[in-house]
């Protein structure tokens, strides 16, 4: 059975990290977090990371993805995967080295989005965004088109990981 890449998508507080923890061990699969590349190099897009920044971060999540694929093992991506050039971009690498591919999409609406933030602040669970940045990025998120061919999540329970 060949290798699956499993690429997450959704905005800021959609839940993909905890998705990701929980779809992992069911596949065998490793997640790569572009959040932690980022932290590796000293990054934090909650502050907002220069475009060529991202360039970097993203090359370097897929030449991970690849080796793990090519070795066959199946990997969860776990990021925003906007714009859609960016899924794209991952659908020819699942295609490049034989994997299968699932697009999972967390369609989770704005005001949850924003009570998950603030529920965030007041416990700190992780690094917070900036107003600014997250503002920025709920304006210009690019969602799945149908022809991606996306499986929707519109809802995750924070403890289970799983769609409601």
């Amino acid at each position: 059975m060949p290798p699956r890449l499993v690429l997450l998508c959704g905005t800021a507080f959609s839940g993909k990290s905890t998705v990701a923890r929980s779809v992992a061990p069911s596949l065998a699969a490793t997640i790569v977090s572009l959040d932690e590349i980022n932290a590796r190099r000293g990054l934090w897009g909650g502050d907002g990371i220069p475009v060529e920044e991202w360039i970097r971060t993203h090359a370097e999540a897929s030449a991970e993805t690849r080796a793990l694929l090519t070795a066959g093992t199946s990997v969860v991506v776990d990021d925003t995967s906007s714009p859609r050039f960016l899924r794209d971009a991952w659908r020819a690498l699942a295609a490049d080295v034989e994997a299968q591919f699932t697009l999972l999409y967390l369609d989770i609406d704005q005001a949850t989005i924003h009570a998950r933030r603030t529920a965030n602040q007041t416990s700190g669970g992780r690094q917070d965004v900036t107003d600014e940045v997250l503002t920025q990025h709920l304006a210009e998120f690019d969602p799945p088109h149908p022809d991606e061919n996306a499986v929707y999540l519109s809802s995750v329970d924070p403890e289970s990981g799983w769609a409601l």
